[in-house]
């Protein structure tokens, strides 16, 4: 007879939401598995089964987050550069937790937990790709495609980073000055 499933995704992917969530809270040094654990309703045996160590856990968490940022932007890609920052945005919002954890630095300075380079990577493709497009098609400035889609990145970033941080003057609406920030990125570069 086969033995029952103990741990299951449902569970695993509990783990690393809460994982996030009190990452975000109390920083990666403070992290506990007992802390996870507890808010999760499980136990650290459940979370040493399906990951390993805190370490494996923390680098399952970056990898998961880097994926699924990266469909999110990849379902938008068709749609061209405009419909990349919304998507951007949109994933930040909903995942406040797990967009500062992948890009705020302090999980892989703390804990030298680094994402997997090639998930990293592909969560950014859509965007040096759509740069690459616009410039095939002479609509956007003939520089290199990956400084174009650095700066790009930066400017979404900085103000997707600066909404999450409840940093905006009190009196912007967040819609109107995210469209605004990616109207001015956009004619930044056009030919």
């Amino acid at each position: 007879m086969a033995r029952p499933v103990l741990h299951d995704d449902a569970l695993r992917g509990r783990l690393l939401e809460v994982t996030a969530e009190v990452v975000d809270r109390v920083g990666p040094a403070a992290l506990s598995l007992r802390s996870v654990a507890r808010e999760a309703d499980t136990s650290t045996t459940a979370i040493y089964a399906l990951f390993g160590s805190k370490a494996q856990l923390l680098a399952a968490l970056l990898n998961e987050s880097f994926a699924s940022f990266g469909a999110a932007q990849a379902e938008a890609a068709e749609e061209g550069l405009a419909a990349l920052g919304v998507a951007y945005r949109r994933w930040a919002l909903d995942h406040p937790a797990r967009y500062r954890l992948m890009f705020g630095g302090a999980l892989m300075m703390s804990e030298e937990c680094t994402p997997d380079p090639k998930l990293a990577s592909a969560s950014m493709a859509p965007l040096r790709e759509a740069v690459e497009r616009l410039q095939r098609e002479g609509t956007f400035r003939p520089e290199d495609p990956a400084t174009v889609a650095a700066v790009i990145w930066a400017q979404v970033h900085g103000m997707v980073s600066i909404e999450l941080a409840g940093a905006l003057p009190h009196e912007a609406d967040a819609d109107d000055l995210y469209a605004a920030t990616l109207d001015a990125t956009v004619r930044a570069w056009s030919t």
